[in-house]
């Protein structure tokens, strides 16, 4: 079966996506890293929604955050990939495709501090000092566009 790309916004997404998105979210944020937290934050129906998915499968996904909602700038939050896609490129190539969506702005995320090798391969350096979020260690990163010093 062949892997299909797809971004809509909130009020676009059919039931079963947005069934198979919010099942990815919780195998992985609930379950897999044993995070209670309401996912249903209210952020969703204002943001787009990006996923990579394999016939109903979700393999991965993220949510492009609009600037004021989260932070000042624009963000790319919730961002997963299924346990049986990892180490395959598909994170990756997700958040490739999600800067290229949201072009060259400043973008802010919250990233769990073990990936933030990971997303400094992409531009982000981190600002300010970590923080737990959900008993997760995190930490604020930011990625500007060229001309512009993040601090």
């Amino acid at each position: 079966m062949s892997r299909a790309w797809s971004e809509r916004a909130f009020a676009e997404l059919s039931p079963r996506e947005l069934y198979a998105i919010i099942a990815l979210r919780e195998r992985v944020f609930v379950v897999e890293q044993r995070c209670t937290y309401l996912d249903a934050d209210g952020v969703d129906p204002a943001c787009r929604h990006l996923w990579c998915a394999e016939g109903d499968r979700v393999l991965a996904y993220c949510r492009l955050v609009p600037a004021g909602l989260k932070f000042p700038e624009v963000s790319i939050g919730r961002v997963i990939t299924a346990p049986e896609a990892r180490r395959t490129g598909l994170g990756r190539e997700l958040v490739r495709r999600a800067l290229d969506r949201l072009g060259p702005v400043p973008i802010r995320i919250a990233a769990q501090v073990y990936l933030e090798r990971f997303y400094g391969d992409f531009g982000f350096v981190r600002v300010g000092e970590g923080y737990l979020e959900d008993d997760i260690p995190h930490v604020d990163m930011l990625r500007v566009p060229y001309d512009r010093d993040p601090r």
